[in-house]
């Protein structure tokens, strides 16, 4: 069963009364961050929980408060309401260390006419006194209040239980489509292709996500630094799913001061190590940034394939000088991903965003390449006659043989006397050979050494 399949729980409440904290308890990591800053949660976190053998669709939303629907509150009201609005059960939480406030009067009155099942959470409810206090929100209309502490773990084990005895069955949930035809399951491939959306701050990443899924489902504006947390949602192109993060924008190291920050670089960078292709999303209005660079660095370090989205292409005034400007940089500071792919569009508009996705299926599937050890080991031997190995402590270096021992990215394994001794200079020659005849542009490429030992050296 899909994630579109599986009943959906959505976690509403208004802000800092621990759904983000109860979040992470059922779905049993930290996924969401944290913080005793209100409202750090912003666009919606999805997760799969298991409870009670039950398999769910677990949201995190963005606390509910009152705001005129223009403004950031008011753009992240309307997300969690229209996650509300798909649910199969609402866990509205309170703070009972607060007790009942108007905006929880308020919004448990606005559940009450949304027609969806929802179960009461006293959260914060430590201790005895904690409990008493969540007998206060029977006041509320929503039935009996289930007291209990997501940071402490008390109680979770009983809202696991009330969780699966009010989901819909099995058979009957809302979500469920079409059975699908029989074997159709096992034509699926192993996984979903993992994409990672990263890069500074208003660059663009999630109006991108946004006109990929065709609709507004992360929160966007003219504010920079939005997204605070690592988003990741599921949509199919024509060659099968796509699991995609939208992560939180990456400054200077210098200028991140904030611990919130901080997290959510941490949460951006965990992204890209995840991911299999990471599309590095620039504001073409501004150039090539020397942190894009960084990024862009950190990223082939990771060994991830790599494509170049140049957003905002729509209000480029000089698009073949700046496309050329753009290019000349990415080949001189990122040489040791030569050729990656460049992709030129405006999320805003959709103009372009087309392209994306087949140029990220291409590179994936560069990044997933094997050659079969004769086909190397030819080139290999035109190689070392066009360019013999150097001298090194005035004897020459003999190298043997090559194979390659993994893809993802492409690896290869270099044998040799004193192949360890081998100058980088000789390395980047073999590496940019191996990607120009074997066609992997774009994707970093692995050369490790291993020299053999010569049985008469300690005689």
């Amino acid at each position: 069963m899909t994630s579109e399949n599986l009943p959906v729980v959505v976690i509403a409440g208004r802000p800092n009364v621990g759904k983000s904290t109860l979040f992470n308890r059922l779905v049993g990591r930290r996924q969401a961050i944290v913080s005793d800053m209100p409202g750090v949660t912003r666009d919606r976190k999805e997760g799969e929980a298991l409870l009670r053998g039950r398999r769910v669709r677990l949201i995190d939303t963005a606390g509910l408060e009152e705001a005129a629907p223009d403004t950031l509150y008011g753009r992240m009201r309307a997300s969690s309401e229209s996650a509300v609005a798909m649910a199969d059960l609402v866990l509205f939480c309170i703070d009972a260390r607060s007790g009942i406030t108007p905006a929880d009067a308020h919004f448990a009155s606005w559940l009450r006419r949304q027609n969806r099942p929802v179960l009461l959470i006293a959260n914060k409810a430590e201790g005895q006194a904690g409990t008493n206090a969540a007998l206060e929100a029977y006041s509320l209309g929503l039935g009996t209040p289930l007291a209990l502490s997501a940071e402490h773990g008390e109680g979770i084990a009983d809202l696991m239980g009330e969780i699966a005895e009010r989901l819909p069955p099995a058979e009957k949930s809302r979500r469920r489509e079409a059975p699908k035809a029989e074997g159709e399951e096992d034509e699926r491939p192993a996984g979903p292709l993992r994409l990672a959306i990263i890069g500074r701050p208003n660059a663009g990443k999630s109006t991108l996500l946004n006109c990929l899924l065709g609709e507004e489902r992360m929160i966007t504006g003219p504010e920079a630094g939005l997204t605070r947390d690592s988003i990741t949602v599921e949509l199919h192109d024509e060659h099968g799913p796509i699991q995609l993060v939208d992560t939180a924008g990456m400054r200077k190291r210098a200028r991140v001061e904030q611990h919130l920050e901080k997290m959510s670089v941490s949460a951006s960078i965990e992204a890209l190590k995840m991911a299999e292709v990471v599309v590095l999303v620039i504001d073409a209005t501004l150039g090539v940034h020397e942190q894009d660079l960084q990024i862009g660095r950190l990223i082939e370090r990771e060994g991830r394939a790599c494509v170049i989205a140049l957003n905002k292409w729509d209000a480029v005034e000089d698009r073949n000088a700046t496309k050329k400007a753009i290019l000349d940089r990415l080949e001189i500071s990122l040489a040791q991903v030569r050729g990656i792919p460049v992709v030129t569009f405006s999320a805003l508009t959709g103009a372009g965003v087309h392209r994306l996705l087949p140029a990220v299926r291409e590179v994936y599937e560069i990044w997933n390449s094997r050659v079969s050890t004769g086909e190397l080991n030819r080139w290999f031997e035109d190689a070392l006659e066009r360019h013999q190995p150097p001298l090194v402590d005035g004897r020459r270096l003999k190298l043997r043989y090559m194979t390659q021992v993994k893809a993802r990215p492409p690896t290869f394994l270099l044998f040799g006397t004193r192949a360890e001794q081998l100058p980088d200079s000789y390395k980047r020659y073999l590496v940019n050979g191996l990607r120009e005849t074997f066609h992997m542009p774009g994707v970093p490429v692995r050369l490790q050494l291993r020299g053999t030992k010569n049985p008469y050296a300690e005689k």
